[in-house]
């Protein structure tokens, strides 16, 4: 299965398990201003893509963001 194919078995699965399959997905953050992320971690990369600002860590997956 691929990675969202499990997740999303739970999700359209009415139990206790959809809340967990969906809680263990890292999320984005979307926020106004990108710079207080950016200073978080070492690894941090201010990227532009598509016209949208992203804040991306290839090592630390939940230091993901996005402005806007």
């Amino acid at each position: 299965m691929t990675e969202f194919g499990l997740s999303h078995m739970f999700a359209a699965s009415k139990g206790r398990f959809a809340a967990f399959a969906l809680c263990m997905e890292p999320k984005m953050k979307v926020r106004n201003s990108l710079k207080s992320l950016r200073d978080r971690h070492q690894k941090n990369q201010l990227v532009r893509r598509r016209g949208r600002l992203y804040v991306i860590n290839k090592t630390n997956k939940r230091f993901k963001a996005r402005q806007g």
